[in-house]
């Protein structure tokens, strides 16, 4: 689709055409009239005579592009409205200490928690296409860390760049939930979800996932949780006093509140203890939480008006160097 975005400039180009008017009418009033022209006509007009006749039209030409240019010509597709699926999604992510441990494994190589977690969130939002997602990160204390939006480069971008231990070393869960239920205020819509996932259980904080979990019930919230991880001990890299080392610790994670919280809420509740498991669980919340809304498809549009002014800018150069120089006309 063809347009130009700032079309009144076009205007311009009557005001060209009426100069151009008034000077081919003052020319044919200027004209000698003289009885014969025989003995002239065996004598060729001259290369500089041609050329000199084309200097005009080099100057209307270049005034034209210009003017095309402020105009500012524009090609895409065409503007439409669709009917496509979306939700208000906020991803609730621990970032506490224990998501140090390295029992995931990405492309044969071993990898923190978090790592992986990155891994499989970034594809889940990339996929979805109509949502407002927004991401809330929690560890002893809970934040916004974006709020609801449908840019979702910029959510994956702001994913790459969590860090462990960001929000404390504890885990506020209900804190989590209380936060997330905050921003699903921001914009009204018929669904609104919760992805929480930890590998832990609530120790810090200053809601309990209890009360956390009434709000959500009353406000028709549903809150999916992920328990992440192997079951038993965990294996951590510590600086020791030979170096670095794997040593192995048990992280305790709160199944029955995590299970509690997604009956409550009408969702589900998952373990992922590999990366696999884990994408197929978002796969199963991607395919589920769905609804129909409609979005405009802005199109993008591609300036063409740079290649215009550039060229009307040169042969307007062009026109003042040879009428300065070798075309100089003596009034």
């Amino acid at each position: 689709m063809f347009r130009f975005a700032s079309p009144l400039f076009l205007l311009l180009l009557l005001v060209v055409a009426f100069v151009i008017f008034l000077k081919i009418r003052k020319k044919s009033k200027n004209i000698i009239k003289v009885s014969s022209l025989k003995g002239f006509e065996t004598f060729p007009p001259s290369l500089m005579a041609g050329v000199s006749k084309f200097i005009p039209v080099l100057k209307i030409i270049s005034l034209i592009l210009l003017i095309l240019a402020l105009a500012r010509p524009q090609f895409g597709d065409k503007k439409i409205n669709v009917t496509t699926e979306g939700v208000n999604l906020i991803l609730a992510l621990d970032l506490s200490e224990s998501m140090r441990a390295l029992d995931f494994k990405k492309d044969n190589k071993i990898v923190t928690r978090l790592e992986a977690v990155k891994t499989v969130v970034r594809e889940f939002i990339m996929k979805r296409e109509g949502d407002r997602i927004g991401m809330v990160v929690f560890g002893t204390n809970a934040f916004t860390q974006i709020p609801l939006t449908r840019d979702y480069n910029t959510i994956a971008f702001i994913l790459d760049r969590l860090r462990i231990g960001a929000a404390g070393p504890r885990t506020a869960i209900g804190d989590a939930i209380g936060i997330s239920l905050k921003r699903l205020e921001d914009i009204e819509s018929k669904s609104n979800i919760i992805i929480l996932l930890t590998d832990g259980k609530s120790n810090s904080g200053e809601l309990s996932w209890q009360d956390a979990i009434k709000i959500a019930v009353q406000r028709k919230v549903k809150i999916y949780t992920i328990a992440v991880g192997t079951k038993g001990e965990a294996p951590f890299l510590v600086d020791g006093l030979f170096g670095m080392q794997y040593v192995y610790q048990k992280v305790d994670v709160d199944i029955d509140a995590l299970k509690t919280i997604a009956e409550k809420t009408q969702a589900g509740f998952f373990e992922a203890g590999d990366l696999k498991s884990l994408g197929r669980i978002y796969e199963m919340i991607n395919n589920l939480e769905k609804t129909k809304v409609d979005v405009e498809k802005w199109v993008e549009y591609k300036e063409l008006y740079p290649g215009m002014l550039a060229m009307g800018l040169i042969l307007f150069i062009i026109y003042i160097i040879l009428t300065n120089t070798r075309f100089l006309r003596v009034p």
